[in-house]
């Protein structure tokens, strides 16, 4: 595939979503959030499956360079966004358990 295709598909998808989140009502933001971390893991996976196919296409040292940065990066998505929705589900906490 192009690499040009893939960029198109990146930018359509990009604004495809922030007009999704942007109409979202902000109560349900916290429920959809928490949901969106869990699927957030499958960037990890999309981020192994790049070096994958990297690996074949180029140098196995490159490949596991942008596969590793991916990787941190999927991860720091996932992690922070279930930082960010377990704050936010403390704000609900009648109890104030830690």
């Amino acid at each position: 595939m192009s690499p040009l295709i893939l960029v198109g598909i990146f930018v359509v998808a990009t604004l495809l979503g922030y007009s999704v989140i942007k109409n979202v009502p902000s109560l349900l933001h916290t429920p959809l959030m928490s949901g969106m971390n869990a699927l957030s893991g499958i960037t990890v996976l999309g981020a192994l499956t790049t070096v994958s196919v990297l690996a074949k296409e180029y140098s196995p040292v490159i490949a596991g360079i942008i596969g590793g940065l991916a990787v941190i990066l999927a991860m720091i998505n996932v992690a922070g966004g279930f930082g960010v929705t377990h704050r936010m589900l403390r704000m609900f906490d009648k109890g104030g358990r830690k």
